[in-house]
């Protein structure tokens, strides 16, 4: 295991102008004086905040463990293979997309952006916008564009707390207000804005418009019903949100300690992120001590630290991601 332990990840709060000052569905002590649209926790540069490797970023860390920290299933030994992070909508969001593996390379990039977002509360007739209305080209997207009435031609849905979106690369998205939301994606942070309803900011319709797909496999996840693991009163609910080519999200909803492996099926190992949705507990591992992970907080598990617990205090929901060890097919969706 070298000097790796389970990593509790310090927050790193971004401000975007549809973001808001209030985060208390997540972050109640917390006060922010500019509008925060995200809070990243497991970027290139969030920082450890326990142990001895406090202040030292993921992005080194991958440098100097390799597999050690990230496992035999990431695609690249010296790069964190997953982001994670929270998105607390006030305004809608920039109409955007982002390159899939193959776009992204054309342009110099290692891979794309495919991401899914799990709906941790949302307000009646909060929306998002995934995907183009049947019979859309991309030029006629451009066309809306330049007309600025590009939201006219999305496919826009109701989203509810425990949805789980799945938006593969390629797809034309944007997220409406009201919502808070986990999302889960590849390590890359390109993104093609196409449209901003008029705000002063960049817009990038040379790579973007060369980037949209079509006809996509976005959607809502369809997905089995949660489990129940245990007899007692304290039983663990499970539910598996998404199984996609680059990544795994399932919930936790715990009373009762989860004994966990950070191998799956295909006996390769990935790191684990954790985070916490709701409540509060401790992630333990032999050996190491012990990390208390509340509401907001995101612990990573290096692969190399095998076996580990996580311990409710009371009752803790959280959700936990990780690099499937064997190719998957993209997600059975609906609209």
């Amino acid at each position: 295991m070298g000097n790796l332990y389970p990593l509790l990840m310090l927050p790193g709060f971004d401000p975007r102008p549809w973001g808001t000052q209030d985060l208390s569905p997540i972050y109640p002590n917390h006060k922010f004086e500019e509008k925060i649209g995200e809070a990243w926790l497991s970027g290139d540069d969030c920082k450890v905040a326990n142990g001895p490797l406090t202040g030292k970023t993921l992005s080194q860390l991958s440098e100097e463990y390799k597999r050690e920290l990230v496992g035999d299933a990431a695609r690249d030994p010296k790069r964190f293979p997953l982001l994670l992070k929270f998105l607390f909508p006030h305004e809608k969001l920039s109409v955007q997309v982002h390159p899939d593996d193959v776009q992204a390379q054309r342009v110099g990039q290692p891979w794309g952006k495919t991401e899914c977002w799990y709906i941790a509360h949302a307000k009646p007739g909060a929306q998002i916008a995934l995907g183009l209305k049947p019979g859309v080209t991309v030029q006629l997207l451009e066309e809306a564009i330049q007309q600025k009435r590009a939201e006219e031609v999305l496919n826009w849905i109701n989203v509810y707390a425990g949805d789980m979106i799945y938006v593969a690369g390629g797809t034309v998205h944007t997220l409406g207000p009201g919502s808070v939301v986990v999302e889960t994606q590849q390590q890359s942070d390109t993104t093609y804005r196409l449209y901003d309803y008029g705000r002063p900011r960049e817009l990038h319709l040379k790579d973007g418009m060369a980037a949209v797909k079509e006809k996509v496999k976005s959607g809502k996840v369809v997905r089995p019903a949660p489990l129940e693991i245990g007899s007692g009163p304290g039983k663990v609910r499970y539910a598996p949100l998404v199984t996609a080519p680059y990544f795994v999200v399932e919930m936790f909803e715990a009373k009762e300690p989860v004994f966990a492996v950070t191998r799956d099926d295909s006996d390769k190992s990935s790191v684990q992120i954790l985070v916490a949705t709701e409540g509060c507990g401790v992630v333990d591992a032999p050996g190491t001590e012990a990390v208390t992970m509340a509401k907001g907080d995101a612990v990573v598990i290096p692969a190399c630290v095998e076996e580990f617990a996580v311990r409710p205090q009371w009752t803790l929901e959280y959700l936990r991601a990780y690099v499937p060890g064997r190719p998957h097919p993209e997600p059975e969706t609906r609209m």
